[in-house]
């Protein structure tokens, strides 16, 4: 008798608990999107290079395309649908909101779940390639630009947004980063945006 090749698993998603049949091959990403409807994480290279996908599990960000969905089972799930606080969005949705850190809104929601695990990595003193003292008695080190470009480095942005993004990290981590200089037409675009489905997109 051939093994099965299905299971029914619950997951843990955003506080509730969620029981569904999945093949042994289908991903987190997919589990989410196309069983769930939990669309907010969004599909970009299916690949684990561009991290659109990204959500958090045990509080660490994973890329949900290379998570297969049974691998989850028992694991605390939170993607952009959970992590506001009801109808207050959390401060990095914020930031990203205020300080225009989108433009057409499609890889935000990995970016915010993102920038919020690195906000906790970098205050639990985890290093980056660019930290220059890498001793754990040394504590977090300063929250420049520099690195928060690194540690945000497996999130792209299609449309050029890095500029903001940086900005909003900094400002949801209480980080004083240097206003950088406008980068022309590109950054004018992104000021210009921020309304419509693009605004909803990353409170969602």
């Amino acid at each position: 008798m051939a093994p099965s090749t299905s299971s029914a698993i619950t997951l843990n998603i955003n506080g509730e608990k969620y029981t569904l049949p999945v093949d042994h091959r289908t991903t987190l990403l997919d589990a989410l999107r196309e069983q769930l409807d939990l669309t907010g994480t969004k599909k970009g290279c299916d690949q684990g290079q561009c991290g659109a996908c990204t959500v958090l599990v045990d509080g660490r960000r994973a890329v949900s395309c290379l998570q297969l969905a049974v691998a989850a089972e028992g694991r605390e799930i939170t993607t952009i649908e959970g992590v506001a606080d009801g109808e207050r969005l959390h401060p990095v949705q914020q930031a990203f909101l205020d300080l225009d850190g989108y433009q057409c809104g499609y890889c935000t929601p990995g970016q915010i779940c993102s920038a919020i695990a690195v906000i906790e990595e970098h205050a639990a003193g985890w290093p980056s390639a660019v930290t220059d003292d890498v001793r754990p008695e040394a504590g977090p080190p300063p929250l420049t630009a520099e690195e928060i470009r690194e540690r945000m480095s497996g999130n792209l942005c299609r449309c050029g947004a890095y500029v903001s993004i940086v900005q909003a990290v900094a400002r949801a981590a209480g980080a004083q980063v240097p206003q950088e200089p406008d980068s022309g037409p590109e950054r004018s675009g992104a000021q210009r945006s921020g309304t419509g489905s693009d605004a909803e997109e990353v409170a969602a």
